[in-house]
This record gives structure tokens, sequence and C-alpha cells, in this order.
């Protein structure tokens, strides 16, 4: 897929459409001039430019010459956007919508187009090729589904999963970017209360943080048992996780993941 002659629309290029974009030349998939960025309001998208993609507010010119058209809208344009590319839609086309909580066969109505339509759930590190990124799809094959995997992949890890786990990958991958981040602004206000200065400790725990996930992802140990290499008897670290969890760190964790989740869920979502 990286060295065949295709071009990429990217329909809404807000935060996600245009990390996407960055992500994608940055590691070398694709070269800028064969991305295509739309917005409304394409002045918004002056600091970017220079970069070489061909920017317009045109979302049908953008349909009709891409091959890959990513759907990078908020919930309640999506409808809309798919009556106004519809026209242009053909048998050459693979649409990939990054849109929380619009399933794929809601599109394949709006469309009345049998083509290859994939749902990919990435998050905002994309643009530093480090997101998370979860797909699914319909009217696939498996050569098709390896090229958009592809695609994923030179952004970060991308695994495929079942439409119906779709939401809660959502939460876990995209709304864990900002968890995390919670995560770490608490982390530094602490550090900062027991003496370091605002740049050293972001630096230290956001490093920790980076660490701790690594830890996880090259040995495949659970957290827990981290946790326990971490810990001894009578320790400062233990004494910490005791006062964390006392105040309700987990429950606390695990009840925001089930809000967001009932919120993706909610039938006015989308609206």
């Amino acid at each position: 897929m990286g060295k065949d002659n295709f071009k990429i629309a990217i329909i809404g290029s807000g935060n996600l459409g245009t990390s996407i974009a960055l992500g994608l030349i940055k590691s070398k998939f694709i070269e800028p001039k064969n991305i295509i960025l739309t917005k409304r309001n394409i002045g918004s998208l002056s600091k970017i430019k220079d970069v070489g993609f061909e920017i317009t507010a045109d979302n049908l010119k953008a349909t009709e010459s891409a091959t890959f058209i990513i759907l990078a809208v908020k919930p309640f344009q999506i409808e809309q956007i798919l009556k106004d590319i519809k026209p242009k839609l053909s048998h050459k086309h693979c649409l990939i919508s990054v849109v929380s909580s619009y399933s794929l066969q809601a599109i394949q109505e709006q469309i009345q187009l049998k083509i290859p339509i994939y749902r990919a759930m990435p998050n905002l590190a994309i643009a530093i090729q480090e997101s998370m990124t979860c797909l699914c799809g319909i009217n696939t094959n498996l050569k098709l589904t390896s090229k958009v995997q592809n695609l994923f992949k030179n952004l970060g890890i991308c695994i495929l999963i079942d439409e119906q786990l779709m939401n809660a990958a959502t939460v876990i991958g995209s709304c864990g970017i900002a968890f995390a981040m919670r995560y770490l602004r608490a982390t530094i206000q602490g550090g900062i209360d027991i003496g370091f200065n605002a740049d050293i400790v972001k630096t230290i725990a956001a490093q920790t943080f980076k660490g701790a996930a690594e830890l996880i992802l090259k040995t495949g140990a659970h957290p827990e048992s981290e946790i326990d290499r971490t810990t001894t008897p009578k320790g400062c670290t233990i004494a910490g996780l005791n006062t964390m969890e006392y105040d309700g760190f987990s429950p606390s964790l695990i009840k925001g993941i089930k809000a967001s989740y009932d919120k993706l869920n909610s039938p006015d979502f989308i609206k």
C-alpha cells in the first residue's frame, strides 16, 4: 500500500484528523501531496499549510480524488457528511471511520453502496506514531484489511477486534489518553508539593509513566506483579498505594471508565 499510487482524503481535519495526517508523513508512509485535508474553515489549518497537504473545503472534490476516505468528523456530523459525499462514492473507495459510536451497518445504510468500510479508533498519540488503534470492518478481504492495518501500524500499535467491543476500545484507548494525562497532572502537582519545580517533575513523571507502560508491553507482565516487585514491607511505596486506595483511586477510575462507556452507548450521543 505504501508504494501504490493512491490518495487519502481526511474529511474533517480537526485535532484527530490532522494528527493522523501528520503521523502518516512522519512515518514516511505517504507523501504530503497525496493527503487531502478537508475542513469547513480551512483557515484553521494555516499552521500546517506549508507541510504540503492538499487543503480544501470541498468534501465532494476530496472524495472524488482519493481512494481511501477517512471520516474524522464529530458524531453528530457524520450522517450529513455521508449524504454529502455519497454522489461521488464508488467501488474504488474504501471508507475508514474514526467517528465514535457510529456502527458499520449505519454507515452502510447511509451510503447504500457495498464497498469496504472500516471503523478505527486511534488516539491523539497518532501524531507521534504512538497510537493504540483498534480496527474492524465489513465488505472487506484479508488483503485490504492487511493494508488498512498496516496504515495504522505505521502510527503505533493496531489490533483487530469485534465491532461489539469498539465502544469499549474507545474508552480505554482514546478517552484513556485524557485519563492518563489527568494522572500525570496530579503527579506533577504532588511533585511540586514535595519540592520539585514543574519542568523537572513533569519529565520524571512522564518518563516513569512511559517506563511502566513499556514494562507491560515488552514483558507481558500483569501490572500487579510489577507492583509487587516495587513494594517492600513497611515501605514508602505501599504506604502511598494504600492511601490512594483508601481514598478511592481504583474505584474512582473504574467508575469514570464506566461513565464514559455509558455515554458512548446512550441513544442521544450522535445527535
